[in-house]
């Protein structure tokens, strides 16, 4: 993958400790709107962090992730979150609750999940598929007995 100029602004500028590094972020991130690429799905995903001074502008990335088709969202973000949970894990656990939040998506997302822990079992993504069963589990109508 050649490397993408915006994504290294954002990089840079992620912490947003001043005016210049917010504007410098906006304007990679407006940039990397105008034309998305799945490919930089991951990469868009490493790039939270929750030592960002500027959360609402960071509110825009999480925005711009959920623009993209949701299984390449999701399929990114379960790939990344061993790392993002690093140093995002409240940017980890917002996206995980939005995406939990959605039936459609929490639904693909437990499959995601499923499919990648038979492939390659691994701690962190077999304890979100049971937050995404469980999630699901608790909105299902239940079927009452007729007395």
């Amino acid at each position: 993958m050649k490397e993408n100029i915006w994504i290294n602004i954002l990089q840079v500028n992620k912490l947003m400790r001043s005016p210049d590094e917010v504007t410098a972020f906006e304007k990679a991130l407006a940039s990397l709107a105008d034309r998305p690429q799945n490919e930089d799905l991951p990469d868009l995903h490493l790039i939270l962090d929750d030592r960002c001074e500027q959360p609402e502008v960071m509110f825009g990335l999480i925005h711009f992730l959920e623009s993209f088709d949701v299984s390449a969202q999701i399929q990114a973000f379960v790939t990344v979150v061993p790392q993002l949970m690093l140093v995002a894990s409240e940017w980890t656990r917002i996206l995980h609750g939005r995406i939990l939040n959605d039936d459609d998506a929490c639904r693909l997302y437990r499959d995601i999940l499923h499919s990648l822990n038979s492939q390659e079992p691994n701690f962190v993504r077999q304890l979100l598929e049971e937050s995404a069963s469980y999630h699901l589990n608790q909105r299902e109508p239940k079927l009452e007995l007729a007395r």
